[in-house]
């Protein structure tokens, strides 16, 4: 049941937002959805099949002028530099990952308007437990980017418990999609390995061999989404944020994968220090029990289904 009726989305032309858009308007109509990005390029899919305004989610002021002009009843909140980028910049991670989180959390309070704005895998570090870890549990990350994401759980809590604002969270695993590029996260070889599998039937991770972390497919991220804010309020304990996962892998099992659909795929390893790091301090798996029981979660994808969904797919691409 889709209770939602007029959605802001920032950071709208990400790799989460443009597949979002895309659903929700699909759900609500297109002009139910506004999309909102820093940029706005010409010829864009996101930016043409409904409203969409250019705005800097560091300007407070112009993102509830945006709102209050929509009259949106939700706000979901995409924008923020991932993890590789942010090590590379993080003065600029916490500028921009927490004042605009501030930003759209203040106008959510001020329109009484629902709240999303996913946090991450990336919030756990290097102390917390590796294998099935935990919805509650140690979070002391040693990245800028996980900073940002269990700093934002604290004010998304603070302004549910203060304000009243709906606030509602998951933490994403690594995210694969055919139809949008990432954007520098840790996880991204995920993504680039099926474009290489289909160019070259070769590919070269800058993962190390034996790294193992959570990983999802895009359409059961964006049910997870729509899910959690179709949810009925009095079922959630945790709100921000809920772990959730449909698959743990390390690069040889995503290479195997692979090859049951092209024999002749190979893999060797170049491994990225800057990245393996960031990767050596997530989880090997989580443990999504909470938001099974809380809110109904349930991925349709497996590692399999989702490497032929995802070379079917990019095929008509490349």
């Amino acid at each position: 049941m889709i209770i939602l009726k007029k959605v802001l989305i920032t950071g709208a032309l990400g790799q989460i937002g443009s597949e979002l858009v895309e659903r929700l308007r699909k759900d609500l109509g297109e002009n139910g959805v506004i999309a909102t990005d820093i940029r706005k390029p010409e010829g864009n899919q996101t930016v043409e099949s409904g409203p969409f305004e250019i705005l800097d989610v560091n300007d407070g002021e112009a993102m509830l002028d945006i709102a209050k002009r929509n009259n949106v009843d939700t706000i979901i909140h995409l924008a923020a530099l991932l993890s590789a980028v942010a090590e590379q910049k993080p003065q600029l991670a916490w500028n921009l990952n927490m004042k605009g989180l501030y930003n759209a959390l203040e106008t959510a309070r001020i329109l009484n308007a629902k709240f999303f704005s996913p946090s991450s895998i990336g919030a756990f570090g290097p102390n917390t437990p590796k294998n099935n870890t935990p919805q509650d549990t140690i979070m002391r990350p040693t990245t800028m980017y996980g900073v940002t994401k269990v700093a934002g759980e604290l004010l998304e809590d603070y302004y549910f418990t203060k304000f009243g604002v709906d606030t509602r969270s998951v933490r994403f695993p690594g995210l694969i999609s055919y139809k949008t590029l990432p954007g520098g996260g840790t996880t991204d070889y995920a993504v680039d390995i099926y474009y290489e599998a289909l160019k070259k039937k070769s590919y070269t991770s800058f993962i190390a061999e034996g790294t193992q972390m959570d990983m999802m497919y895009m359409p059961d991220a964006i049910d997870a989404v729509v899910k959690l804010l179709n949810a009925d309020p009095s079922r959630l304990i945790h709100r921000n944020s809920f772990n959730i996962t449909a698959m743990s892998f390390e690069p040889e099992d995503i290479k195997k994968s692979i090859q049951k659909i092209i024999p002749e795929f190979k893999m060797d390893y170049d491994v990225d220090p800057d990245r393996q790091k960031i990767a050596d301090s997530w989880p090997n798996s989580i443990d999504p029990t909470d938001a099974q029981n809380e809110w109904g979660f349930e991925p349709s994808y497996d590692l399999d289904k989702m490497s032929k969904d995802m070379l079917d797919k990019l095929k008509d691409r490349i």
